[in-house]
């Protein structure tokens, strides 16, 4: 959990790179002034980036604990604030940061020496990546890992040079892609993720990290089920509820749980207890 007393305190970040992921998707890289990255964090933690006089908005944080340079956020054009920062933003300029918010997945205990599972669809592959980096920076501390990847088409993977080239080749590391629909040049799956799953025919000896839309959460939990996983085995983040992050502004309240405080991160038994709201 975070400490609330620091994370309200703005960290002032400089943006060293911009890079065009998608037609909708950048991923800019922070750093502090100085050099290094501005603050501690651990794998699905989220931070605030403001822009002064304009607005702020909470992000992933999409690098990973184990880089100790920068600080990188892949973000999706969806808003105003987002609008702001693919249109207005470039290298060099100074951005206030504050974080990190909320819990992580948990890379120091239960998914150790573990084989794990992580499913991606989208934007959704932003959490995932930090939590994927840093158990590649600590290989032998985890299993096998499996990357299930879904986008629209090609052009919408992000961070498509790692999916292809950098993970494919780290030890027991494997990435399935698929794309929506039929695309000249491409000769991969073709396919919705859900049954996708189903054909790679996973064993359900796997710890699973699942994170994109809530319609593709909810079929690829039924696939999962299908396949003989249970809910317990599977985690999930619900950080697109989250606003303050100290749990004062009441948007991301869910019955008796507020997921900037309780969360993001939960098992899907946990999101079982809670009231039908997401």
């Amino acid at each position: 959990m975070c400490n609330c007393g620091d994370t309200l305190i703005p960290q002032i970040g400089v943006i060293t790179d911009i890079c065009t992921e998608t037609p909708d998707v950048k991923t800019f890289r922070v750093e502090a002034i100085g050099g290094g990255k501005l603050f501690e964090h651990m794998p699905g933690q989220c931070a605030i980036l403001s822009m002064p006089g304009k607005g702020e908005a909470i992000f992933s944080i999409t690098s990973s604990p184990t880089n100790q340079k920068y600080m990188e956020f892949s973000i999706k054009r969806c808003g105003s604030i987002t609008d702001l920062l693919h249109f207005d933003v470039e290298v060099g300029q100074q951005i206030a940061v504050r974080g990190p918010y909320g819990n992580h997945f948990p890379v120091e205990d239960k998914l150790q020496g573990k084989d794990v599972l992580f499913i991606a669809g989208g934007i959704g592959l932003a959490p995932m990546r930090s939590v994927i980096n840093y158990m590649l920076d600590k290989r032998d501390d985890y299993g096998s890992i499996d990357i299930v990847y879904g986008a629209r088409s090609k052009e919408d993977f992000v961070r498509y040079d790692e999916l292809t080239n950098v993970w494919p080749s780290q030890k027991d590391t494997h990435v399935h892609l698929t794309i929506d629909r039929p695309q000249e040049g491409w000769d991969g799956n073709v396919g919705f993720v859900p049954n996708f799953l189903k054909d790679l025919k996973f064993t359900p000896d796997k710890t699973v990290l699942l994170c994109g839309p809530p319609i593709m959460i909810k079929l690829c939990l039924a696939a999962l089920i299908e396949m003989g996983f249970t809910k317990t085995q599977v985690y999930t983040t619900l950080e697109l509820k989250m606003k303050c992050g100290v749990g004062k502004c009441g948007r991301c309240n869910i019955g008796k749980k507020y997921v900037c405080k309780d969360g993001p991160v939960f098992t899907c038994d946990q999101i079982d207890e809670m009231p039908n709201e997401y």
